[in-house]
């Protein structure tokens, strides 16, 4: 649909001249003598662009652009002038026009100007989209989860999400914890500005220092040019800090200045450079542990754990597994265009039962190799990597079917069950008794009372 113009001038021969050239390169075009008029049309049905005199009978154009901007910001106004009321043209930018073009005019100039207004137009409203859609993305409402411990993750992000202190996420590869990190950016006070996410075990030693806080030319072999670093380069925004473990100490009292102090200096730099940033740091290892083993700074590790957020893994909340398996058949079967219904009762046992060493991430790369296969409505255990038809087969099939008094068959089942919990947990008996929902202590006389060996 073409733009809609409205040209404002009390000058008949101008607004003609202006309006004759504006419809040839197809838009669409109206004419108001005076800014009364202008703004009754306007209200009636609101114009992309209004180009407007500033000295007109009954309603002068700076009157009606401050009626424009209150009614309808999104429409773009250009000021026409002559040079001696360039002041009140520049006092009309300050006030919400877009531009402003000097008598006596210049057609082409006009042209090119609302040609380069409109690509700015499309191009705000794209940015706008974008925004819209990652906030959708990266809501905390759309992280995949309804058991309680995942309850807790949400509440969690809702409280700190426009704070400003720092987060430390926690949790086994492949939970989600970079999910978690942007959920917090996109729903903070800081959305509109970068998130910029930093894999610490991924950058040469080396050259970490320059990778974070930029460098000089010529301040070391190699480096030919200035560079900025990333805290720069996230400037306003969130900097996120994955396998943040992986940091080398030495560098570890710079990260505790540029967070205590909001300063960095770049490599070759005397004079320290400030920094706005927000940090969220993420880790799957024990910082406690590492801090007592002296690979990582004490002060350090307080100044990132003002608050922590702890990812669950899969087995601690299996009741999640179906939500997620039907999260990604949606994704990817509107990818690959194919008609998936779900998935059949034999698969989904399989995947309830399967140790998650990958957790989330192993679970999607499961499902979408499920869709690929999968020629019918509903996905089976067929279409599952195989090394998941085995933990499927073997399920509760040791449990007795007959021959057994109910006391004695109960007995079996809560033997095999705490056995399988105890694997699926890597025989550790305080993850085990968690995910039981039981205490160490009553775990342990179970499995007395149960004879299961506690090796």
């Amino acid at each position: 649909m073409a733009e809609r113009i409205l040209i404002v001038d009390d000058e008949k021969i101008i607004r003609e001249s202006l309006a004759f050239v504006m419809k040839k390169e197809g838009y669409v075009v109206d004419e108001a003598s005076n800014g009364k008029e202008a703004l009754k049309k306007h209200e009636q049905h609101p114009y992309d662009i209004v180009i407007t005199d500033i000295e007109m009978p009954e309603m002068r154009g700076t009157e009606l652009l401050n009626e424009i901007v209150k009614k309808t910001p999104q429409t773009f106004v250009i000021i026409v002038t002559a040079f001696g009321s360039l002041e009140t043209a520049i006092e009309a930018l300050r006030k919400g026009a877009y531009d402003y073009v000097l008598k006596p005019l210049n057609f082409e100039e006009i042209i090119y100007r609302i040609k380069k207004l409109l690509d700015h137009r499309t191009l705000s409203l794209e940015n706008s989209l974008l925004r819209q859609e990652l906030n959708r993305t990266y809501d905390f409402d759309n992280i995949i989860g309804q058991s309680s411990s995942m309850k807790k993750v949400f509440e969690v992000i809702q409280r700190i999400a426009g704070s400003e202190g720092t987060v430390l996420v926690t949790g086994k590869s492949g939970t989600g914890k970079e999910l978690v990190a942007r959920a917090i950016h996109y729903n903070g006070n800081r959305k509109q500005k970068r998130f910029v996410p930093i894999n610490c075990a991924a950058i040469v030693e080396t050259l970490f220092e320059s990778e974070l806080f930029g460098h000089k030319k010529g301040s070391f072999t190699g480096a030919t040019m200035d560079k900025e670093g990333l805290f720069k380069v996230a400037s306003g925004g969130t900097v996120f800090l994955d396998e943040v473990s992986e940091i080398p100490l030495t560098l570890q009292v710079k990260l505790l200045r540029a967070i205590e102090q909001k300063e960095i200096t770049p490599v070759g730099v005397t004079e320290p450079l400030g920094v706005d940033v927000r940090i969220i740091a993420a880790t799957n290892q024990d910082l406690r542990k590492r801090v007592e083993e002296g690979k990582f700074r004490e002060d350090l590790f307080y100044r990132l754990n003002v608050v922590e957020i702890y990812l669950p893994s899969l087995t601690e909340r299996q009741e999640d597994i179906p939500l997620l398996a039907q999260h990604f058949l949606n994704i990817y079967r509107k990818q690959m265009t194919k008609q998936i219904t779900g998935f059949n009762n034999e698969a989904m046992n399989a995947l309830l039962r399967y140790s998650w060493k990958g957790e989330v991430r192993e679970l999607e790369n499961a499902v979408e190799r499920a869709v690929i296969f999968c020629d019918k409505d509903f996905i089976g255990i067929e279409h599952l990597p195989e090394h998941m038809h085995q933990t499927a087969a073997s399920g509760f099939s040791s449990v007795p079917k007959g021959g057994h008094s109910l006391k004695e068959a109960v007995r079996e089942f809560e033997r095999k069950f705490i056995e399988q919990t105890l694997s699926k947990h890597d025989f550790s008996k305080e993850a085990t008794a968690k995910a039981l929902g039981v205490s160490l202590s009553s775990l342990y006389r179970k499995m007395e009372d149960l004879g299961i060996d506690h090796r």
